[in-house]
């Protein structure tokens, strides 16, 4: 490739797009967009089929729909988007060209091409194995083929992510260390190596078994290795989402963090214990000896939620200090007040932090208490969980991002203006529903992955608390909703992309100063930093954390009489 490679200024941000970056960035965040809307017809299909009201699908169809939503939502749009990520924080951060483009489409299309596989094979009806895709339970091996064929393509994006690091690094197209953006996104794509690595250990074995080369897959075996997989792609979701976070506050605020060591401290855990996570998933299961759970879920995992508690205090800590420098300094809030909430992209951005924070951070941590596990695993509870991680923490950090990137990138104006103020609010109160109806259905013992809640045809039938009805009912009102605001966000994104006015020379975005956009370019701490404010929110989240802590071993002290 040659280095004079074409490329343009965007007069707005200052930030240097060249060509080959930039067509990889629109085809990988559109395809992600279209799985989008897939994964979340699927998942409105499931919410109503659990609705005891509604009761939608057939049990075959439910678990089709079921494994259809997971595998769309959970790998395809996510990953297919933070590819985009990956290649906006190298090559248009750092303003260099990328590494190697035509092996960057070389891995778009293993992807493509994996995902179609993939999903052509669960609409087949013949792998309806869910997300997990537990052995003994075989799907075709298309299923299996498709999803190596999807990690491969990911794996290649990531190399190329890096080898475009080495390029800016010795071209000297920055200077100093790589802003803090860009660090959190190699964080991302060294747990995606890990990860992707994991995926293949266990999933290339359980493809020769489908095929009849291998005969048997140890299930214990399957299950440990293949959460290596399953939890830790959930945890390059966050390092991208995070790195978003930093990102929007810095360009539509100009807000600096308010340590770059502390901050890249904070992902440098991630990458240390964050894997960890996974025996979350693994408390019950009677081979893994007590030493190993205790380990990873008393002591090990406490320190990934360090990482993740630093950056609770450091983004709406720099976004304060960046408002109080602007004078808005009455009081503990009027900083908070006065953002530009009617800008989606930070709507979106500051809506996936409270519920990522309150909804999924809290959760996850009681969930990987190994006693507390005890009456939550295998609940609806488990769903509820991960929507308020993967849904309303990363997508729709991914969501607020995108209103950013079609100015910048598609360089297009943003169509429906008013719809797109709103979108993040519709979606946010949506999955927020969905979040904290399916833990409270799961603490009452509604089960996860059962087609009938109410259990009719069990030999031994069993009548929920009306109150675990009337959730799940509210949960399915819930989804509705955060599907409208999926679908309002589909229409602006796609009528930007294809039919918002052309922006000739980036002068209008609607979404950044000229003085604040850089910020996301440079390296360097907050100078005095006041953050009250922050700090009461701050511990307003550690007295939530304590009360809900406290409630689950009350929930848990009630089923010690049983003997």
């Amino acid at each position: 490739m040659a280095i004079n490679e074409q490329y343009r200024t965007c007069q707005t941000t200052g930030l240097r797009v060249y060509k080959s970056a930039e067509n990889l960035i629109k085809a990988n965040a559109v395809v992600a967009v279209v799985f989008l809307l897939v994964g979340g017809v699927f998942g409105i299909m499931v919410a109503l089929t659990r609705w005891k009201a509604v009761h939608l699908l057939p049990a075959d169809w439910f678990y089709l729909a079921l494994t259809a939503h997971g595998i769309n939502l959970l790998v395809v749009w996510i990953i297919f988007f933070e590819m985009a990520v990956l290649y906006f924080a190298s090559s248009v951060l750092l303003g260099s060209r990328l590494a190697t483009p035509r092996w960057a489409w070389a891995g778009f299309a293993l992807m493509l091409i994996g995902a179609i596989v993939t999903n052509i094979a669960v609409l087949q009806g013949g792998s309806s194995v869910m997300f997990t895709s537990y052995v003994p339970l075989k799907a075709d091996p298309s299923f299996y083929a498709g999803v190596i064929l999807f990690a491969v393509g990911a794996l290649i994006g990531c190399f190329v992510f890096f080898g475009t690091l080495v390029i800016a690094k010795q071209e000297k197209t920055y200077e100093g260390s790589v802003p803090l953006v860009t660090f959190g996104a190699t964080v991302a794509a060294i747990i995606a190596v890990f990860t992707i690595a994991s995926g293949a250990i266990i999933l290339i074995p359980t493809f020769l078994w489908s095929i009849g080369y291998v005969s048997h897959i140890d299930t214990l075996m399957y299950r440990t290795i293949w959460w290596a997989f399953g939890h830790s792609s959930q945890q390059i979701n966050v390092a991208a989402h995070i790195s978003i976070w930093y990102l929007i506050s810095a360009v539509v605020l100009g807000a600096k963090p308010l340590s770059e060591k502390v901050s890249r401290g904070a992902f440098l855990l991630y990458v240390l214990f964050l894997q960890l996570a996974s025996a979350h998933h693994l408390l019950v299961d009677p081979g893994i000896s007590s030493e190993w759970k205790i380990f990873n879920t008393s002591y090990a995992i406490y320190l990934a939620v360090l990482g993740s508690m630093i950056h609770g205090m450091t983004v709406p800590g720099q976004i304060e200090s960046a408002q109080r420098k602007k004078g808005y300094t009455n009081g503990l809030f009027e900083w908070l007040r006065k953002c530009p909430w009617g800008n989606p992209a930070f709507s979106g951005m500051f809506i996936s932090l409270i519920l990522f924070g309150f909804l999924g951070g809290i959760s996850g941590v009681v969930m990987g208490v190994e006693q507390i596990n005890l009456i939550i695993h295998n609940t609806i509870y488990v769903p509820g969980h991960f929507h308020a991680t993967v849904v309303a923490g990363t997508t729709l950090a991914f969501m607020a991002v995108t209103y950013l990137l079609i100015p910048l990138i598609f360089q297009r104006e943003i169509m429906f203006p008013s719809m797109a103020k709103l979108q993040p609010y519709v979606f946010g109160l949506g999955v927020a529903g969905i979040s904290l109806f399916m833990m409270g259905a799961g603490t009452l013992g509604v089960p996860r992955r059962h087609w009938d809640i109410s259990q009719a045809d069990a030999v031994l039938p069993y009548d929920f608390p009306g109150a675990a009805n009337l959730m799940m009912g509210l949960n399915g009102i819930s989804a509705l909703l955060a599907g409208v605001g999926g679908v309002m966000f589909i229409a602006v994104a796609v009528g930007s992309i294809f039919f918002g006015k052309k922006i000739v020379d980036s002068t209008e975005t609607a979404a950044a100063e000229p003085a604040e956009a850089t910020t996301a370019t440079e390296y360097g701490s907050d100078e005095h930093p006041a953050i009250p404010g922050t700090i009461v929110l701050v511990a307003v989240f550690f007295t939530t954390f304590v009360l809900y802590y406290f409630v689950n071993w009350k929930y848990l002290a009630e089923v010690w009489p049983l003997r």
